[in-house]
């Protein structure tokens, strides 16, 4: 077996975490059909896991929610196995509210963390993010009592190193930002090739010192696989066909350069200097070289050139 990849490590914004250009997303190890299109067996997603803490990616990023806490129990599983989290390695989950009944509250918070301490049978985190608190609202988030205020009490006990938010409204999401209380923002679906939507977000955290982590490059898979013959979804909904035109522009002029669709998507945030790590859902083991591979193909400053200008139109984009 050759050895892995030496990748350069980035700080996340003023943190002292020191994480590789790319993560592994946590998401489809548990398996998400309904957002991905696909099941993970349960085997090949510890696999999965495991193979993220061999390297050479030094960076896992998963949630409570997902799959109902089933990719914290198989990643629990592939530390396990690996006998502890190595030396260097960044781990990050999520606090989630109760999927049954809404639940948002400081006590769901606290029950969240402790799930997911249980699970990946760790005691602390390096990075603990709020997760998807568009819903609950910007105002009950941070009232006292609330959520947030939880997530501080979770760092001050030592539960998580930093900490972080994670959804999907950039409007909200700088709201966040805004207030100093946050280490690391995390956007997903909206710094794409055709999503241009988390520009300003991504801008003011870098201006505070908030680490960026910019997730779902791919729109749902879309910017990876290419149109093909199956229906446009971008963003785990169906595409808007002016989404789609961009879409079908972007792979031709991926192809009129001999670029790997994928490569381009991925590589569309990782050269951006704004972005401390992009995260990449990843289902097999094998896709983590592949993706190293396809974040160092050569794209010529041409393509780049070009593709600045096949953005979606604004008024498409998720927001």
């Amino acid at each position: 077996m050759s050895e892995p990849i030496a990748l350069e490590r980035r700080r996340l914004g003023n943190t002292d975490l020191l994480v590789t250009p790319l993560c592994v997303g946590g998401g489809p190890i548990g398996s998400m059909p309904a957002n991905f299109g696909y099941d993970t067996p349960v085997e090949r997603g510890v696999e999965t896991a495991l193979a993220a803490l061999h390297g050479p990616l030094n960076f896992l990023d998963t949630s409570n929610s997902y799959s109902a806490g089933e990719s914290e129990r198989r990643i629990g599983l592939a530390i396990g196995r690996h006998g502890g989290l190595p030396d260097d390695f960044v781990l990050a989950t999520k606090l989630d509210r109760d999927l049954g009944s809404g639940d948002f509250s400081a006590e769901r918070m606290y029950r969240s963390a402790r799930e997911s301490q249980d699970r990946l049978d760790v005691e602390s985190f390096s990075l603990l993010h709020l997760h998807d608190p568009e819903h609950v609202g910007f105002e009950a988030a941070m009232a006292p009592g609330g959520p947030v205020e939880a997530l501080l009490a979770l760092k001050e006990r030592g539960v998580a190193r930093h900490i972080g938010v994670a959804g999907g409204p950039v409007e909200m999401l700088r709201r966040f930002v805004e207030t100093g209380v946050f280490d690391v923002v995390l956007t997903h679906n909206r710094w794409t090739l055709v999503d241009r939507s988390a520009d300003q977000l991504i801008q003011e955290a870098v201006d505070a010192g908030v680490g960026v982590l910019n997730a779902a490059v791919f729109g749902g898979g879309v910017l990876a696989r290419g149109l093909g013959s199956a229906a446009a979804r971008y963003g785990y909904r169906e595409a808007e066909p002016r989404v789609v035109s961009a879409i079908a522009s972007v792979e031709e002029l991926a192809n009129s350069f001999g670029v790997p669709l994928a490569a381009a998507a991925i590589q569309f945030s990782t050269r951006d200097p704004r972005i401390g790590s992009t995260v990449l859902g990843i289902s097999r083991p094998e896709r983590i070289a592949a993706a190293v591979g396809l974040n160092a193909v050569p794209i010529p400053d041409e393509f780049w050139a070009q593709v600045h200008e096949l953005a979606a139109p604004s008024d498409t984009w998720l927001s």
